[in-house]
């Protein structure tokens, strides 16, 4: 990994402009690769797996970019990036996108001067405990230690939420989660506290995951997403819509198994027009017609991607919640394609 400094929002912001008026689809183009920045290690989300291949959920998305832009679901470089050096990363360059388990806020997107181009997975910052521990809630933590990552929303939320309860903790500042992880099951915290996601994908990497336990309190809205650079519009509808069409499948019933003859033609026009079977939404994209056909067979629909990687069936166990699609009660709703 490429070392990056760690800059105030100024010059991140900065940064940022100067990277999108490069124009960063011909970047791609020109170079072959998508450079996506990842988390360090997620298990879940992003991580690679014993062959070195990336997987996850937050890595799907990278590739149906890459299938989307390249046509090669594979031409990918993966870069991690911590909670401290992400925005750096990004501003300058070193990366094209971020699809790392990051929260939309205010100030990241009109300080920082990053666009955030959907919402991939609706979360919340929880706690965990060890089982030992013997408390039930978070009000309960009065005077616990607490790892935390820095460069996070979840500083913020867990100092306010200490507060307004009128409790104390004493932080364990962490960079990864990976050293959480370690620092966590050492004893050197009582508590770690992340995105619910993320504490129930780290805990079933555990040797004895039962021993430690969730607490019930979500203490915050996070609405993880992928970003890029404010201004340079092109590449942020390549990669809104690459999003939106992974959503879109999964509400119109496009799946691995089906997509081949459904992009023959189909009775419903909205399919026949993701797909490319009629219609100029490539064209628009500067992409060609087939663009979200192969966005969507290099992982499959959202809801294969979510199922494969972090649903039910998995070791980390999510059911699918606040991100089931709209039809089902949840939040997740794509704007249509026409």
């Amino acid at each position: 990994m490429k070392k990056s400094v760690i800059l105030g929002a100024a010059t991140i912001a900065g940064l940022a402009a100067g990277a999108a008026a490069a124009g960063t689809m011909d970047d791609v183009k020109a170079r072959g690769k998508l450079n996506c920045g990842v988390t360090t290690g997620l298990v879940g989300f992003a991580a690679p797996d014993a062959n070195g291949e990336w997987q996850g959920f937050d890595v799907a998305v990278c590739r149906a970019v890459a299938a989307a832009v390249l046509g090669d679901a594979n031409a990918v470089e993966f870069v991690p990036t911590t909670g401290k050096t992400r925005f750096t990363a990004l501003a300058s360059g070193e990366v094209d996108m971020l699809a790392r388990n990051t929260t939309w806020t205010f100030s990241r997107d009109v300080d920082l001067k990053f666009e955030f181009v959907g919402i991939n997975y609706y979360d919340g910052q929880g706690f965990m405990v060890p089982k030992s521990l013997g408390v039930s809630s978070a009000k309960e933590l009065d005077g616990a230690t607490v790892c935390i990552q820095t460069g996070t929303t979840t500083e913020l939320n867990l100092a306010d939420f200490f507060r307004s309860n009128n409790i104390s903790y004493e932080p364990v500042p962490i960079e990864t989660n990976a050293e959480a992880q370690q620092q966590y099951l050492a004893g050197a915290c009582d508590v770690y506290t992340t995105d619910a996601s993320g504490l129930a994908a780290t805990r079933a990497t555990f040797e004895n995951p039962n021993d430690h336990v969730l607490l019930p309190e979500i203490i915050s809205k996070e609405p993880l997403g992928p970003l890029v650079r404010h201004g340079d519009n092109e590449w942020g509808d390549v990669v809104r819509w690459t999003l939106n069409a992974l959503i879109s499948a999964e509400e119109l019933g496009i799946t691995s198994a089906n997509i081949d003859e459904m992009a023959q033609g189909t009775e419903n026009p909205e399919i026949n027009r993701l797909l490319g079977s009629e219609g100029t939404l490539g064209e628009m994209l500067g992409l060609d017609a087939q663009w979200a056909l192969r966005a969507i067979k290099a992982g499959g629909n959202y809801g294969e991607v979510f199922a494969k990687n972090i649903g039910e069936d998995t070791p980390i166990g999510l059911a699918r919640g606040l991100n089931a699609q709209w039809t089902d009660g949840g939040l997740l709703y794509s704007p249509p394609f026409r």
